[in-house]
């Protein structure tokens, strides 16, 4: 099966093979700054299985090690890469070409979630980032 995004202008386009490994949302304050979201939905693929399509992104190494990857003519964030994280791309929920088809399965850094946010579910919520999926998703290399 192959899945597509892209972003707002429709210039950077992204596909991958496969399965996703892991969908969540984040909310910690760099994820929530870079989208100027109160949330950030993720879903995680393997790197082995992704390719970018047409033209490339721009990408801005934002700490050591740290790769996010946006639209060089519209501005749109569309993925993550991290050294910690090796082998694996984040891309946001919301550039999908079916976004509405998204299923989160947890909540990482839910220590920070805006207190003004209002969340009804049932998701796992882990406190702080998580290196490694948790036990019940697929490695990122797998």
């Amino acid at each position: 099966m192959t899945t597509r995004g892209h972003c707002l202008c429709k210039k950077t386009r992204w596909e991958y093979i496969g399965e996703v490994t892991w969908a969540c949302y984040c909310h910690c304050d760099d994820c929530r700054r870079n989208c100027a979201a109160p949330v950030v939905a993720w879903l995680g693929v393997p790197l082995k299985n992704f390719k970018w399509l047409a033209e490339a992104p721009k990408t801005l190494e934002s700490s050591q090690g740290v790769f996010r990857h946006f639209c060089k003519d519209c501005g749109s964030p569309m993925g993550f890469e991290a050294d910690h994280y090796a082998g694996g791309m984040h891309l946001y929920a919301a550039s999908l070409e079916n976004p509405q088809e998204f299923e989160p399965t947890f909540h990482v850094n839910y220590d920070s979630k805006l207190p003004w946010l209002q969340l009804e579910d049932d998701l796992p919520k882990y406190d702080g980032t998580l290196l490694h999926a948790p036990e019940d998703l697929s490695d990122y290399t797998s």
